[in-house]
């Protein structure tokens, strides 16, 4: 059976992405409610999960901004 990459993606914490980005959880959340990062809210008490590719994509992203700001 062959697995999509996908499928693969590591699920990050929002405290994991935060301390990659090196900016706060709450800025990390207002990324994934405004939309800016792509994630997936378990529940209320075990919060959100991004995908590694996602958090890629915004790195990508800010590359083309020339900066990283929230």
């Amino acid at each position: 059976m062959m697995v999509s990459g996908d499928a693969m993606d590591k699920l990050l914490t929002v405290a994991e992405v935060a301390e990659q980005l090196s900016v706060t959880e709450e800025t990390v959340r207002r990324w994934l409610r405004a939309g800016r990062l792509e994630g997936v809210r378990l529940s209320r008490r075990a919060g959100w999960r991004v995908r590694q590719s996602s958090l890629d994509a915004l790195l990508e992203a800010f590359a083309l901004e020339g900066k990283l700001a929230a």
